[in-house]
């Protein structure tokens, strides 16, 4: 499924800082997440999560570029941010009916996961007894 995408065309390092980059993103994503829902009800939990998803599609091809750079002489400084991305776009990234790439196909499950900090049930602290 995956033969022709653009990540085999790096070197076997270019492959595993990619992979490495992309575990960062991902847990940087998850843990805000996760901090942004916290003590929060559900009826807020979905839209934060949701905000959350599209801010990291929206902005996540900027880190990516900067990796580019560090691996690949001649790419310039620039910006690679455009628009955020419109409710289709997000809606078929989410069901997998997008780009048919190791990237879309990884941010959709990104995306679905990031869903699953943001309605996990969460405990509320208890006070000590003592106090």
């Amino acid at each position: 499924m995956y033969e022709g995408d653009s990540f085999h065309t790096l070197t076997l390092w270019g492959q595993i800082g990619l992979v490495g980059v992309s575990l960062v993103f991902a847990l940087l994503a998850l843990g805000l997440t996760w901090v942004l829902v916290q003590l929060r009800p559900l009826i807020i939990r979905i839209p934060v999560w949701l905000v959350a998803f599209i801010t990291f599609v929206w902005a996540s091809p900027q880190g990516y570029y900067m990796y580019y750079r560090m691996i690949f002489d001649g790419l310039p400084a620039q910006s690679v941010i455009q628009a955020p991305p419109p409710p289709e776009d997000v809606l078929a990234l989410l069901t997998f009916t997008g780009p048919m790439t190791l990237s879309a196909h990884s941010i959709g499950v990104l995306g679905w996961l990031m869903c699953v900090v943001a309605v996990w049930p969460q405990r509320r602290k208890c006070r000590n007894a003592a106090d």
